[in-house]
């Protein structure tokens, strides 16, 4: 429930994702400012993974770095990894969120074990603008020559990923254009992502299905495919699933039960069979939306 208090150490936080955190703090504000009768809720995207084994959470960095600061692995998304999760029933889960921001999640019986983002949502994968994971010795060269601390916090948000890679962060221009740049972007992500797979499912022990959720995810079979083609060592049996990302209904069944409203039901939609690049690739799409 948000008081002055909680919002206030909300906005402590806004710089730790800053394309998320601080629009989401404005739009607070400016709710509980027109609506001061209302009670508001916070839901945190990071909460599913709070499941996630020490061993997945912790950096190799020195204990004061861990202990004083908090640094540590969070993961991000969650809201979207768990309706997938409830949607999709398989022991051995991977969901692949790939939107604005992208992450690839470990999931087992329903609960996430391990997954790409970390204590930001920079880490993992490289997404529309923002970098993914890079060599922080190359980053302390930027530093080191000149680069100004804030300038590459931008250049990481804003100007890396596919924009970085190719100058748009639209995958449906990447897959129309004819330059080199625009292949070497996709095939770079979809690099990326594979692997991400291939270490979510040896957290996991093995591999029942992938889900692909969220704008690219949904939208692009392209995508899908060339993720999916660098999959084959794990054999002909996965299941590949397309599925439209419901954060909204997840965020407002745990607004409900912490009002202490009605359960509303929320029923998982039916997954009809469709072309498939795995053994069989379902799908339940209802929009072309760009999911964060």
């Amino acid at each position: 429930m948000i008081d002055d208090a909680i919002a206030g150490r909300l906005e402590k936080l806004a710089e730790l994702a800053p394309l998320h955190n601080a629009p989401a703090l404005r739009a607070m504000a400016e709710a509980r400012r027109l609506l001061p009768e209302v009670r508001h809720v916070a839901v945190f995207d990071t909460a599913f993974h709070a499941t996630i084994p020490e061993v997945a959470s912790t950096y190799a960095l020195p204990r004061r770095f861990r202990d004083d600061w908090g640094i540590r692995r969070y993961g991000f998304h969650g809201l979207s990894v768990e309706w997938a999760a409830e949607c999709v029933k398989a022991e051995r889960l991977v969901v692949c969120h790939l939107g604005g921001g992208c992450s690839v999640t470990a999931v087992r019986d329903g609960r996430s074990v391990d997954t790409t983002m970390g204590f930001t949502p920079l880490e993992g994968v490289p997404m529309a603008t923002r970098s993914g994971s890079v060599d922080p010795g190359a980053l302390l060269h930027l530093l080191r020559h000149g680069l100004a601390l804030d300038e590459l916090e931008h250049a990481l948000e804003h100007e890396s990923g596919l924009l970085g890679l190719a100058g748009s962060d639209r995958v449906e221009e990447l897959q129309r254009s004819t330059d080199e740049g625009a292949r070497l972007a996709l095939e770079v992500f979809a690099y990326r992502v594979a692997g991400a797979v291939a270490a979510m499912t040896a957290a996991l022990g093995g591999l029942d299905a992938v889900v692909f959720t969220a704008g690219i995810g949904e939208n692009s079979a392209l995508v899908r495919e060339l993720v999916c083609e660098r999959l084959g060592a794990f054999g002909p049996d996965v299941d590949v699933v397309v599925l439209e990302a419901r954060e909204d209904l997840v965020a407002a069944r745990a607004a409900r039960e912490l009002l202490g409203l009605p359960a509303q039901k929320m029923s998982p939609p039916s997954l009809s069979p469709g072309p498939g690049v795995g053994k069989n690739e379902s799908s339940s799409v209802s929009s072309a939306r760009d999911h964060e």
